[in-house]
């Protein structure tokens, strides 16, 4: 068998089953989603800081941990300078 000749269908199917998405909106998206259309429809009455906090905490929580991250970096690097003199 030939198999320089492939069935354009069966190409195809092998190029959709080999590509694989890992995406789509998550929870906190959903949840946002939720929170956005309830204050617009005037089912709650919440400010739009916490509606829309399904967005930015998870940001803020991401950004404290590579602040606090770079912090430990460089606090490690003036004890290794002071360790050094």
């Amino acid at each position: 068998m030939d198999r320089s000749v492939t069935d354009p269908l069966e190409e195809q199917m092998s190029q959709s089953s080999n590509n694989s998405t890992n995406g789509g909106i998550g929870f906190s998206g959903l949840l946002a989603i939720v929170f956005i259309t309830l204050k617009l429809l005037n089912k709650i009455d919440w400010s739009w800081w916490w509606v829309l906090s399904p967005i930015w905490i998870p940001i803020s929580v991401i950004a404290l941990i590579i602040f606090l991250w770079l912090v430990g970096k460089v606090v490690v690097l003036i004890i290794k300078k002071h360790k050094t003199h």
